[in-house]
């Protein structure tokens, strides 16, 4: 059975939980931290980062590089769409969902959750509000990409859609998400996608771990 190394709240270990699941296929998930890890665990991460998949021997860090693997190993469902120009559309606005979103969203998670609930720490709420003053031009930008779209790109849910969706759980979880009366579009694409059996086993996992932190 395959492995994954890494914890269920993090926006890139759900990716490859939702793929995963949507996709059928059973693993072992193996906590791992994303702060000082072993020797060990950079011997198959070599970036230090989560996630990590495993199959035998075979290891392979980074989410993007993961789906894609398990999409060429496991082909159906199809997670990316046929079509060259979408294919592109989708890789690209997974990738802006890995970098551009989740630089904006995950502040108020890391001040609100890690900081105050894992560290006891106070959390940094100018931080979390500098990077909220920047979430409306990337929402904007969602919902223009929406525009007659029930999904992201090629007209099927795919990674485009995961690797978005996956960081609005975690500024759910720090109690903040998008106003439907202004971004309509994007608000109703994320309660189409986050309602899927895969995103819903993962955050209704993760509000027990969280829930449990106090």
């Amino acid at each position: 059975m395959p492995t994954l190394h890494g914890v269920n709240a993090s926006p890139f270990v759900r990716k490859v939980r939702v793929a995963l699941a949507e996709k059928g296929i059973q693993y072992d998930l193996v906590p791992v931290l994303p702060f000082g890890v072993s020797d060990e665990f950079r011997a198959i991460s070599p970036l230090g980062k989560i996630p990590v998949y495993q199959e035998g021997e075979f290891t392979l860090p980074d989410s993007s590089c993961i789906l894609l693997y398990l999409e060429r190993t496991y082909p159906e469902p199809r997670l990316l769409p046929e079509d060259p120009r979408e294919l592109g559309r989708a890789l690209f606005l997974e990738e802006y969902g890995d970098t551009r979103l989740t630089e904006v969203l995950l502040p108020a998670f890391a001040n609100r959750i890690v900081r105050a609930k894992i560290f006891k720490q106070e959390a940094d709420e100018a931080e979390v509000k500098a990077a909220l003053d920047a979430a409306p031009s990337v929402f904007d930008y969602l919902e223009q990409q929406l525009e007659g779209r029930e999904f992201l790109a090629g007209g099927q849910f795919s990674v485009a859609d995961i690797g978005m969706a996956s960081p609005f759980v975690n500024f759910a979880h720090a109690g903040e998400g998008p106003d439907a009366a202004r971004w309509p579009k994007l608000a109703a694409w994320l309660d189409r996608v986050l309602s899927r059996p895969s995103f819903k086993a993962c955050v209704e996992e993760e509000k027990a771990s969280l829930a449990a932190l106090g």
